[in-house]
């Protein structure tokens, strides 16, 4: 083999090796980012589990702020803040008798909230886990937000399981249940009993890290509770939640709208306030309270939206006003 044949063998076989090469390179890199992908879908799972960001279970993580404060800027709500702020400074005595050696009785933290949709149960049970953070009740304080369909499975045996990881989820926090007395209705298929006592059991072995705090309409709530000695024995504590009145309904309006830079003309501002009456007036059972109000809000921007869409440059005061004709289509669209 000649000097010239031995150099183009050389290359061709350099070439070919960078061919297989770069080929294979393609394909460890093609596996690699399929194995990233994966592991980012169980992470994504995992932050998402952890999260609650699911129909039946939310984790609600400790927010910053003093929660003193911020129970008492919500609006209305003056027996529910009493309640609360009452049920705080009885713990903090307790907790300062028991650091001085001195008797105490036992104290129940868990509570039963009543009320129909809207009247901030959700709002005061997160204020509350974190004033039992501050007092020393509980480690965490954060919130954890079910119902029936997050405590109750489809088969047997898988209720207990299903409950029990609900409550490990809480361990440090507050247990909020929503429609509890739905674990005690004809549609439960008699799981709604396991659901029930795996609960009870858990408060009892986890009693200096879980409260829990069931919530519900008044009548029904009443008769979830007597419907089980052992719910009668460890929810001894009431706080009713009251409708908002219509000044109230119309604060509430007023206040998300102020948090987001918005403000009503003085046309759209009577109307609102007769509309608020109006509404708390020919109320339903299930009325809203501020859920409704919320949705009105929404709707109204979105009402504004769609008539400044039509304009090429609104002016900044354009794009802050509310006008009377954004509030009624608004309140004519939203149920109540």
């Amino acid at each position: 083999m000649d000097k010239n044949t031995a150099i183009n063998t050389t290359k061709k076989f350099f070439i070919g090796c960078g061919v297989v090469s770069f080929a294979l390179f393609a394909i460890v890199l093609c596996i690699g980012i399929f194995v990233d992908d994966d592991e980012q879908a169980v992470t994504d799972s995992q932050v998402s589990q952890s999260d609650g960001h699911t129909d039946s279970l939310k984790v609600q993580g400790v927010l910053e702020g003093d929660p003193y404060e911020e129970l008492e800027s919500l609006t209305g709500m003056t027996e529910v803040k009493a309640e609360v702020k009452s049920l705080a400074n009885f713990i903090k005595i307790q907790k300062q008798r028991e650091a001085q050696g001195m008797k105490t009785p036992a104290i129940s933290y868990h509570c039963v909230f009543t009320g129909s949709p809207g009247t901030g149960k959700t709002t005061v049970a997160r204020i509350l886990a974190r004033i039992y953070k501050d007092l020393g009740v509980l480690k965490k304080g954060h919130l954890v937000e079910t119902d029936r369909s997050g405590l109750v499975a489809e088969y047997v045996g898988q209720t207990a399981v299903k409950t029990n990881h609900v409550c490990d989820s809480a361990i440090g926090g507050v247990l909020f249940i929503d429609e509890a007395y739905a674990l005690t209705d004809e549609h439960s298929g008699g799981y709604g009993s396991e659901a029930i006592a795996t609960l009870l059991k858990r408060m009892e072995d986890d009693r200096d890290s879980l409260v829990v705090i069931v919530a519900g309409y008044t009548n029904e709530m009443k008769r979830f509770i007597n419907s089980n000695p052992g719910l009668q024995s460890r929810f001894t504590r009431y706080i009713n939640f009251p409708d908002f009145k219509p000044g109230e309904l119309y604060e509430i309006y007023i206040n998300r709208a102020k948090k987001y830079g918005y403000s009503l003309d003085s046309d759209a501002d009577s109307y609102l306030r007769a509309h608020m009456k109006k509404a708390f007036e020919h109320k339903s059972r299930n009325f809203g309270n501020g859920r409704y109000v919320r949705n009105v809000f929404e709707k109204t921007i979105t009402e504004q939206a769609n008539r400044l869409s039509k304009k090429n440059n609104p002016s900044a005061k354009e794009l802050n006003e509310l006008t009377l004709d954004d509030v009624r289509r608004a309140c004519a669209s939203v149920k109540y």
